[in-house]
């Protein structure tokens, strides 16, 4: 494991996701498909195989859920959906918390001048309401939801790390994510991305294109210092 310090960040602004990224919320996600599933008597996933679903916004995830347990129509979907996000909405941060040692290295960022940001295909409002509950919303410059730049422009789309950038002063930046959505729009955009190797993973890290693969954020300054 490597050090959490460094003297100098190469870049004035770093970006990062949320689920499976900043955040293990895989509890309380897997809670919210399963109370969806429940009311249209389907059988309960485990946890592990949510996991996989997490990344390209609750509606995605749902589908892919109700997918794997029998399938449905548009209608049920949008009637499911709205009980996901009510029911996720009252038990948002039960057994969610920060990966290990993220605090840590969001403070060395902090104290490099580094600006941080949240870009997330969870909407603004759940994204908001979850780092609030777990007293993070002050870590991060702004918070961009999937719902932000409107219809079609969440990941991965480059739309939102374009507002990320506009929004902190512009400046030389890279991101960091778990999802193919993440390096995809990073990478649109022109940044150098990470890719957590302990996020919630849909095919092996190496398969998703990131400049470099991150297995504790005990790493980040580091791998962020050779990136720059």
């Amino acid at each position: 494991m490597t050090s959490i310090s460094s003297p100098r960040s190469p870049f004035d602004i770093v970006g990062f996701d949320l689920d499976g990224t900043l955040l293990d919320t895989s509890g309380d996600l897997a809670a919210a498909v399963n109370h969806a599933l429940a009311s249209a008597k389907r059988d309960p996933l485990p946890v592990e195989r949510v996991r996989t679903m997490i990344g390209g916004g609750s509606r995605h995830m749902l589908a892919q859920g109700l997918a794997a347990t029998g399938g449905c129509s548009d209608d049920d979907l949008d009637r499911l959906q709205r009980l996901l996000l009510d029911y996720y909405a009252d038990h948002i941060a039960v057994d969610t918390a920060p990966f290990p040692h993220c605090l840590a290295a969001l403070d060395t960022l902090a104290a490099q001048g580094v600006r941080l940001a949240v870009v997330t295909n969870k909407t603004e409002a759940l994204a908001k309401r979850l780092l609030e509950a777990l007293d993070l919303t002050a870590r991060f410059v702004t918070i961009i939801g999937g719902d932000t730049m409107g219809a079609g422009r969440a990941k991965p789309s480059p739309a939102p790390i374009h507002e990320m950038i506009a929004r902190l002063g512009g400046g030389r930046a890279a991101f960091v994510g778990d999802s193919i959505y993440d390096v995809q729009a990073a990478k649109a955009a022109g940044l150098p991305v990470v890719a957590c190797s302990f996020g919630f993973l849909d095919r092996p890290v190496g398969d998703l294109g990131a400049d470099a693969v991150m297995d504790d954020y005990a790493d980040l300054i580091d791998i962020l210092a050779r990136l720059g």
